[in-house]
């Protein structure tokens, strides 16, 4: 049995998501694969927590890679999803690809949280669903609809090529919580804000509402991460920010920040000269279609 699951992108709600905010994600169109019929050239922590002793699949994250670098789209969800969706395909006769993904939505985020120590599990939800969600985390688990991205809305994915992980960068942020706990709730409070803002632009269609409900977050970001002390705002990503600001647009990190992707979002494309500004800074843009179909089996 082969099945795939796509990677993802955090457009919103970022930190303020394991607060119980809404949180905005879509799927990628870059699949991970996982197959039956071969065994797995490694066995993935999140994997292991699922299946256990099981027989795991063989998988290809590849597309979720450039060379040997992740690019920050969720590969870790994907290879676990697909994972899960291969062998539970192979075992019971699912009449659709909807009924697998809600056979594996529930062990995927249970094994992912076990793997992770915790975590929202907003990146599992959107590879098992894809298209578009709104995400909320709950006391009994995770509140995810489907959203519609505004038809007008430019979103382009800015691959910077510095390795972050979002588990260190979490674990810093924790830890100013701990030490500082009513400055960090102010802090989440304006992310919040902007969180659902971004909901609300969603709902209503607006890519104006949307770009600057994610301005909000933005400054959310770099106020926390200066407080903080861990970089969720690069000095690469505030200049792009600063340069998008005068195009009406918004540069912002995608997910927990720290380098590793970023998303360009305005209602109109990027100009020459910020396209210019791109390569400055060493941000790729990666040719993405967001909202892309989720898990689903493959025919051999």
């Amino acid at each position: 049995m082969i099945a795939r699951a796509p990677g993802k992108i955090v457009l919103s709600g970022a930190y303020a998501v394991l607060e119980g905010a809404p949180a905005i994600v879509a799927a990628v169109d870059r699949y991970v694969t996982a197959d039956t019929s071969r065994p797995p050239p490694l066995l993935t922590p999140e994997v292991r927590a699922a299946l256990g002793s099981d027989p795991a699949p063989w998988f290809d994250a590849g597309p979720l890679r450039n060379g040997d670098k992740k690019l920050g789209l969720g590969s870790s969800a994907a290879i676990l999803v697909a994972s899960l969706g291969a062998v539970y395909a192979a075992k019971t006769p699912f009449d659709s690809d909807e009924a697998l993904r809600e056979a594996v939505l529930g062990p995927a985020l249970l094994a992912h949280r076990t793997a992770q120590g915790g975590g929202s599990g907003i990146d599992v939800a959107a590879s098992v669903h894809g298209g578009a969600i709104v995400a909320r985390k709950t006391e009994s688990g995770l509140e995810v609809r489907h959203a519609t991205l505004p038809a007008d809305a430019v979103i382009e994915v800015l691959f910077a090529g510095v390795p972050a992980s979002t588990s260190e960068l979490v674990s810093k942020v924790r830890a100013f919580k701990a030490r500082a706990p009513h400055e960090y709730a102010g802090f989440i409070e304006d992310l919040r804000s902007g969180s659902e803002e971004a909901e609300q632009a969603l709902d209503d269609g607006s890519a104006i509402g949307l770009v600057r409900a994610l301005r909000t977050q933005l400054r959310g970001f770099s106020d926390l991460g200066e407080r903080a002390r861990v970089p969720i705002v690069t000095r690469e990503v505030a200049r792009l920010a600063d340069a998008a600001a005068e195009e009406d647009a918004v540069v912002l990190p995608a997910g927990a920040g720290g380098g590793d992707v970023a998303i360009y979002v305005g209602t109109a494309p990027p100009s020459a000269a910020l396209v210019r500004a791109f390569d400055a800074e060493r941000h790729e843009r990666l040719p993405l279609r967001l909202g892309a179909q989720g898990l689903h089996r493959v025919l051999a």
